[in-house]
């Protein structure tokens, strides 16, 4: 059963981002916390965490939003959603707050940049075709594997949906890419799987990707052993980390275990290759790997450069 908590939030809406790749623009939260609830997600081990199938939502956001934009002296180029959550979770209250906050952004001529596993309702799919220069799109999708999307993204779109919201984007003018993240070792990562992912990104003309392995924190591994349905299918996972690496990511000085080097560098080899055989290029999150990737993952999508422009005046209704 979801429970759907709702409060007024007292922090800023527009934050900066510890990851390295965000740091070019402010990011927006629409709730603590996620309906998705992968088995895999980093946010299962912050102190905001409510818990599954739980989340916050922020009921003065616009509002809040509103207010902080009218005392910038300029307003951002565009902003990011979202670094702890999703900007399309399965509950009416997120999804009709999302769209409601992407016209505001779109009346102030602020791009959006998303990166969602969840459903675009038609209408806000719709919307954000129709202002297609304002918008950068990553969909994550780690396979077309139907169980084992459901084992470890239980509450997320179906690859399916993922793919054809991906081919709605794409055919409306919206630059998007495929976000295969985390690659699940020695379940998502072998030649074939890989082959059929990237044919599938290739035929809804998706010609960029972004890639990362899977890390691991007390509070991920909890998760997988807690939510993770097949004990057979969690097990071959686990046991590729008999051996692991401890990184410090670009994150605020946070630290992950993950595969050792040669072990990633030859997962994202094989990978890279899969993709090129598709004509799509593969580039390596770098924030989680700074010790083989140099740059950005292009999360944040590419936006020309041009002059910082003056709010406007925001009209209260």
């Amino acid at each position: 059963m979801v429970t759907v908590l709702k409060a007024v939030r007292k922090s800023p809406v527009l934050t900066p981002s510890s990851l390295a790749c965000l740091s070019v623009m402010p990011t927006i939260n629409l709730t603590a916390g996620c309906l998705h609830d992968c088995a895999y997600c980093y946010i299962r081990g912050y102190r905001t965490y409510p818990g599954d199938d739980k989340i916050t939502v922020y009921v003065n956001l616009l509002e809040k939003l509103r207010s902080e934009l009218s005392r910038r002296r300029t307003k951002p180029r565009a902003v990011y959603f979202s670094p702890s959550s999703d900007l399309f979770q399965p509950a009416p209250e997120v999804l009709e707050l999302a769209e409601a906050v992407l016209r505001f952004l779109f009346s102030q001529g602020i791009g959006v940049a998303f990166l969602t596993k969840g459903r675009i309702p038609d209408g806000t799919l719709s919307l954000l075709i129709d202002n297609a220069e304002l918008v950068r799109a990553q969909i994550g999708i780690i396979t077309l594997d139907e169980d084992i999307t459901q084992a470890f993204e239980r509450n997320a779109a179906s690859p399916q949906r993922r793919l054809a919201q991906m081919e709605a984007l794409t055919t409306g003018g919206v630059p998007t890419e495929a976000r295969l993240d985390p690659v699940l070792p020695g379940l998502t990562d072998d030649d074939r799987t890989a082959d059929r992912l990237f044919a599938a990104l290739a035929q809804v003309e998706v010609r960029r990707a972004a890639i990362g392995v899977l890390f691991l924190r007390p509070a991920i591994v909890a998760s997988l052993r807690g939510n993770v349905p097949d004990k057979e299918v969690l097990a071959r996972l686990l046991s590729q980390y008999r051996q692991r690496h401890q990184v410090s990511i670009r994150a605020n000085g946070s630290s992950v275990q993950t595969l050792p080097l040669e072990a990633r560098r030859e997962i994202f080899a094989r990978m890279a290759e899969a993709a090129a055989a598709h004509g799509i290029e593969l580039s390596i999150c770098a924030c989680k790997n700074p010790d083989l990737a140099r740059g950005s993952c292009n999360i944040a999508g590419a936006w020309p450069r041009q002059q910082p422009c003056a709010v406007q005046p925001l009209l209260v209704k």
